[in-house]
């Protein structure tokens, strides 16, 4: 579940934070900040999912899936291929999540 929470989230959050940079970079309209400001309420929604006692926990190990997701993002969306050091910096903040994930707690 979390793992889908994380992904849905991601996904929520670049959509909502593109529509703002496509109205604000792009010369979209601005009616592009509604459908945006939907999608970033859904991405907060969706971080409570998260099965953690402490947000802050919850939300640093979201991080580096919305560097990953970013990434992607990049590549199938914008059309840019990722380099090597997108790859390398996606998977050292992939490896910081498993970290505070999978990470032995009293």
């Amino acid at each position: 579940m979390t793992l889908l929470a994380y992904a849905g989230a991601a996904l929520a959050e670049i959509a909502g934070c593109f529509a703002v940079w496509s109205w604000l970079r792009l010369g979209r309209s601005p009616l592009w900040v509604l459908p945006g400001l939907a999608s970033l309420a859904l991405f907060a929604c969706l971080l409570t999912l998260v099965d953690s006692p402490a947000a802050g926990r919850a939300f640093a190990a979201y991080g580096g899936v919305y560097v990953a997701a970013s990434i992607l993002w990049l590549w199938l969306v914008e059309g840019q291929r990722p380099d090597r050091w997108d790859l390398t910096g996606g998977a050292i903040c992939l490896v910081g999540t498993a970290i505070i994930l999978l990470g032995r707690r009293p």
